[in-house]
C-alpha cells in the first residue's frame, strides 16, 4: 500500500483527536498555573528530554527566556540538554542515567519546576531527574505518550499524548507547550 500525504496527515489528526479531551485541558491548566505561581515567586524552570525531546526542551526554554509572542521581561528557564560539557562529563563520570539529575542537584532549588519530556515515559535519565527533583522539593511536570510508562505515576502532573507513534507524541507535546507559553505570557504580562 502506497503511503500518501493525506494518510499521514490523517494519522496526525486522529492522534490529536484522541489526545485533546476535556480532562487533558484540566491537566494543562494545572501545569500553566503552577508555572505562573513559581515564576511569580522568583523560581525557575528546568527542562529536559532525549533526542527530539531534548531539542523541544531547548525550544521551550528559549520561548520563556527570549519571548513567545510578547516583548516582555525574560523568564528564568534552563534546558538541561544544552550544556555539552556537563552532559559529557557527567555521562562519562557517573553514567548517562545521571546527566540530568546531577544538574538538578546543582542548579535546582525548592520551589522550582522540572519539566520532563519522554515519549515512552521510560527513559532512565528522565526518571532519575524526577527522583532528584522530588528530593529537592521541585514540582515535576511530565509530558509523555503511549501508555505513559513509569513517568505518568512518577511526576506530580502528567500530560499524555494518546499515540504510540513518536512523531505524533512529540507534535502534541510542542502544541501544548506552546499553548502553555501563551497562557503564561498572557496572564503574567497582559
Amino acid at each position: 500500500m502506497k503511503t500518501s500525504f493525506e494518510t499521514i496527515i490523517q494519522g496526525h489528526q486522529e492522534a490529536f483527536q484522541k489526545t485533546f479531551i476535556p480532562a487533558q485541558y484540566e491537566v494543562l491548566d494545572k501545569m500553566a498555573h503552577a508555572i505562573i505561581h513559581a515564576l511569580k515567586l522568583g523560581h525557575k524552570l528546568l527542562l529536559c528530554g532525549n533526542g527530539g525531546s531534548a531539542s523541544d526542551s531547548q525550544h521551550i526554554a528559549a520561548e520563556f527566556v527570549g519571548r513567545f509572542e510578547k516583548t516582555r521581561m525574560s523568564l528564568p528557564a534552563i534546558a538541561l540538554t544544552s550544556d555539552v560539557a556537563a552532559l559529557t562529563a557527567i555521562g562519562n563520570d557517573f553514567g548517562f542515567e545521571k546527566v540530568f539529575s546531577r544538574q538538578i542537584e546543582g542548579l535546582g532549588k525548592k520551589g522550582d519546576i522540572l519539566i520532563v519530556l519522554s515519549t515512552s515515559g521510560r527513559s532512565p535519565n528522565i526518571l532519575e531527574a524526577i527522583t532528584q527533583a522530588k528530593q529537592q522539593g521541585i514540582l515535576t511536570l511530565g509530558f509523555t505518550g503511549k501508555d505513559g510508562g513509569i513517568l505518568k505515576d512518577a511526576v506530580d502532573i502528567c500530560f499524555i499524548a494518546r499515540s504510540h507513534k513518536t512523531t505524533y507524541v512529540q507534535e502534541a507535546h510542542m502544541a501544548v507547550l506552546h499553548a502553555i507559553c501563551e497562557i503564561v505570557e498572557t496572564i503574567l504580562f497582559g
